[in-house]
């Protein structure tokens, strides 16, 4: 492993294992007014400018989280009272736009792209001049030029141009379109760019800090985007500042593009396991945006897993996470993840958060957005640490890790919170994220008859039926006697 050279203010090389343009890299991302980011590392997701379940305070207080990644589209809420977002008439003198209106700490650095990741489809797709938003209104379009107008306004850290994708409900590359709508989608995004960066320096003389720009590379094939990367290398290199990379299986190619090299590249793949970041950081990618620790808390996993891994044991693989729903927990003074040091695991153990989550208590997925950020985090420190100390046992970590761990988290068989209607949208045949609160007496969707004609007045069940008490109209053949007894009624002697 060799060490860098490069005096790039921005993003610096520490030890690097690259070989024909692919392989591991540790480094540093510099932003001003941040402080500096060791990678490879990772960025939260947020809903609406917070990571779901860990207000601002817990974050900064109970989390080693660097930066985290917003949509636009979660700020934009255009109807006939309100023509313009809230976000944009936030004045702040102290603060960005953006950490202001979002109570983020200055401590974390802020990635604002146009659209959610992983993003909801939106059926009319893009035009030539703007991109489909999902907003709390509704599907809405969005111009390339109020997104750059916007980006100057909310003053990010790190800022994603428009990229034309095409969307699948799991993966971006699921549902390519064809080879014609393909380059069109690399045309559309090269000229949003272009347009980007014109309007950016010709507002320059303004004096305002102006947000680092992380150019996108589409889910297409190399070909198909040669003459754009070749561009970018040329021609805009000197106006980015990173890469925002939609498909991890392109960076052996941009070995043709050295002058891209000494950029942070930043993964918007859609990562699904701890497995897919190792490939990815094998690959050479530094800073990662991971969709499934939001899902895996909202399903109630906790994460267990270590880089580097344990020994392997003659008992099995063993599971990335452990289902907190689980009645095996009901009564375990265990932490969630044995030699854990995050605030769920050193003040409450296992039995607390099953309680809490079967009693439907916001607590307990906050304590599990805790423990599974925490878990993150420590398994980038130790892949940082052991790219700096050798490769070789970097490649040697990782085929252990395939080989302790199994390959995909566990499915948390309890409910899910409330998920917002404005962020995940049902197709067609899609079963709902929880079963509803009430349903019919039977399962098969029928009535109880009896029930039916209990409350029309027209049966009797339950004690009464039973004869534990007694029916409020008699019978015609019931004896006076009967009735006086049991005080329903006296007898005129």
């Amino acid at each position: 492993m060799t060490e860098s050279s490069s005096e790039n203010v921005m993003f610096n090389v520490l030890r690097s294992a690259v070989v024909d343009g692919v392989g591991p890299r540790a480094g540093r991302l510099s932003l001003p007014k941040r402080p500096p980011i060791d990678t490879p590392n990772f960025l939260g997701l947020t809903s609406r400018g917070v990571i779901p379940h860990i207000t601002p305070d817990v974050l900064f207080k109970h989390t080693d989280l660097s930066g985290s990644y917003m949509a636009l589209e979660d700020f934009v809420e255009k109807s006939k009272k309100r023509v313009e977002p809230a976000i944009l008439n936030i004045k702040s003198d102290s603060k960005e736009t953006l950490h202001a209106y979002t109570a983020t700490p200055r401590s974390v650095a802020t990635v604002l792209g146009a659209r959610r990741h992983p993003a909801v489809v939106a059926p009319m797709g893009n035009g030539k001049d703007y991109v489909s938003i999902y907003t709390s209104t509704g599907f809405q379009k969005l111009k390339n030029e109020e997104y750059c107008h916007d980006i100057e306004k909310l003053q990010p850290d790190i800022a994603i141009p428009l990229a034309d994708l095409t969307f699948d409900t799991s993966h971006t590359k699921a549902k390519l379109p064809n080879p014609k709508r393909q380059l069109r989608m690399v045309e559309r995004t090269e000229d949003w760019l272009a347009e980007l960066i014109k309007l950016r320096n010709s507002d320059h003389a303004n004096g305002t800090a102006k947000p680092c720009i992380f150019a996108p590379l589409l889910p297409v094939a190399y070909p198909t985007q040669w003459e754009y990367l070749n561009r970018l290398s040329q021609d805009y290199v000197g106006q980015l500042s990173g890469l925002a990379i939609y498909d991890a299986d392109i960076l052996p190619d941009l070995s043709g593009h050295s002058s891209l090299d000494p950029l942070p590249r930043m993964s918007m793949h859609f990562i699904t396991s701890p497995h897919e970041i190792l490939r990815q950081v094998q690959l050479g990618l530094d800073v990662f945006t991971v969709p499934f620790i939001n899902t895996a808390s909202d399903a109630g996993i906790a994460f267990t897993f270590t880089f580097p891994p344990p020994a392997p044991t003659t008992s099995g693989m063993q599971p990335l996470g452990i289902d907190m729903w689980s009645t095996d927990h009901q009564i375990s003074l265990k932490p969630l993840a044995d030699g854990c040091k995050c605030y769920t695991c050193t003040i409450h153990h296992r039995a607390y958060v099953q309680h809490l989550l079967n009693a439907k208590e916001m607590l307990g997925w906050t304590l599990l957005q805790i423990h599974n950020h925490h878990v993150l985090s420590d398994f980038f420190k130790g892949i940082r640490a052991t790219l700096i100390a050798d490769s070789s046992t970097f490649e040697r970590d990782c085929d252990n890790f395939s080989k302790v761990y199994e390959a995909e988290l566990p499915k948390g068989t309890g409910e899910r919170p409330r998920a917002r209607g404005y962020h995940f949208k049902a197709e067609g045949g899609q079963a709902k994220m929880n079963p509803p609160a009430w349903e019919k007496y039977d399962g098969d969707g029928t009535e109880d008859p009896a029930l039916v004609g209990e409350m029309a007045g027209l049966a009797v069940t339950g004690p009464t039926a039973e004869g534990a008490e007694t029916p409020l109209v008699p019978d015609a053949d019931t004896d006076a006697k009967d009735l006086d007894k049991k005080g329903f009624a006296e007898i005129d002697q």
